[in-house]
């Protein structure tokens, strides 16, 4: 049974983990921390950046000496191969660790029996406790290693209404500046940006993010079925991160940075898409594209969750947030979880994910 101190060490790992959120992929986001033979707090560390030391060695290194003996609360069951680095079962064995304590098993087959390992050692092993909080924070990681694509988040700002632009196609600003300092949170915690030809045409988007220091730019990418909505010197095309254009397979552009996709509809197939962005290294997309590329996604049933942020304006007409998403009746209608609903400045944030199974 676990104690509040255990509680309490899980729920800083997993505070922890999060702080390497944009810079791990495509690694997962871990956090550790490391307690004394009589349980006090004498090492912690996460995982910072893909291909260097673990949550465990970070976390090893700060408490020296004073872990033998003691224990090891980790986000993610420890590792038990080699790859770019050791093993962390056997580093935490060779390290004097008596007792383990991990929320989420490991899903990579490359990866996993890092408790076997241990347990061999004679270290004490027990898995779950904040499993559900741990899950969550890393979800992006676990959902892209579940199902072989990334995980993608839809995310949009609308008036009360649920408009996202009123009847003469203005849009500039629905939302507050706290609201849209946010969004570039969330570019900074995914591995790509995705737009669609409408958007790229109406507002020439950058896609980069601005106001955090030390950020791993995400992949840009525009979904442009004909090739026509991109041009030479679109903001998009600057050094100022990666950017890939994706294109249909009949479709004439002498652009670089191309993916050719097989259409689908009267777009491109996102099945396709993101098979595509899997196989280049991306595991969490943000999708800021318009009602049509959103509808596409939740069709395909490709949406994980969802953030919207609802200014409190009345517009009445203009373009909704969601297009055609092959809804037809209200039994048919996607119904969401809601997760967190937050204030930020006048705007609310409501963030929902879609059910398993859904």
């Amino acid at each position: 049974m676990a104690t509040p101190a255990d509680t309490h060490a899980m729920r800083r790992a997993v505070a922890l983990a999060a702080r390497g959120l944009g810079s791990t992929s495509p690694n997962p986001v871990v956090g550790c921390v490391i307690t004394d033979a009589a349980g006090q707090q004498v090492g912690e560390g996460f995982h910072q950046r893909a291909g260097g030391p673990h949550a465990e060695i970070h976390a090893l290194r700060d408490a020296g000496e004073r872990s033998r003996g003691g224990t090891a609360y980790v986000t993610l069951e420890p590792c038990n191969h080699t790859g770019r680095t050791g093993p962390c079962a056997q580093a935490l064995v060779e390290a004097g660790i008596a007792r383990v304590v991990y929320a989420v098993a490991d899903p990579t087959p490359q990866a996993t029996g890092g408790a076997d390992t241990l347990r061999a050692a004679g270290v004490q092993v027990e898995q779950g406790l904040l499993g559900d909080e741990a899950e969550a924070g890393n979800i992006a990681w676990l959902t892209s290693v579940r199902h072989r694509r990334p995980y993608v988040l839809w995310k949009y700002a609308a008036t009360l209404d649920g408009r996202i632009a009123a009847a003469d196609g203005t849009s500039r600003w629905i939302s507050s500046p706290e609201s849209r300092a946010d969004v570039h949170r969330l570019r900074a915690e995914a591995d790509a940006v995705i737009v669609g030809s409408g958007t790229a045409r109406a507002d020439d988007p950058h896609l980069a993010v601005r106001g955090i220091d030390g950020v791993t730019q995400p992949l840009r990418v525009v979904i442009d079925t004909d090739a026509t909505a991109v041009r030479p010197g679109a903001r998009v095309l600057d050094d100022t991160a990666p950017t890939l254009i994706a294109v249909a397979e009949d479709a004439e552009t002498a652009l670089p940075d191309v993916v050719r996709l097989p259409r689908a509809g009267h777009g491109l197939s996102v099945p396709a898409l993101l098979d595509a962005l899997y196989a280049r290294g991306v595991r969490s997309v943000l999708l800021e594209g318009g009602p049509t590329l959103a509808g596409s996604f939740v069709s395909a049933g490709a949406v994980d969750a969802v953030v919207g942020y609802l200014a409190p304006v009345l517009l009445g007409a203009g373009r909704p947030a969601l297009a055609d998403a092959g809804i037809t009746t209200i039994t048919e209608a996607l119904r969401l979880d809601v997760t967190e609903a937050v204030r930020l400045g006048p705007d609310l944030r409501v963030t929902a994910t879609v059910p398993k199974g859904a």
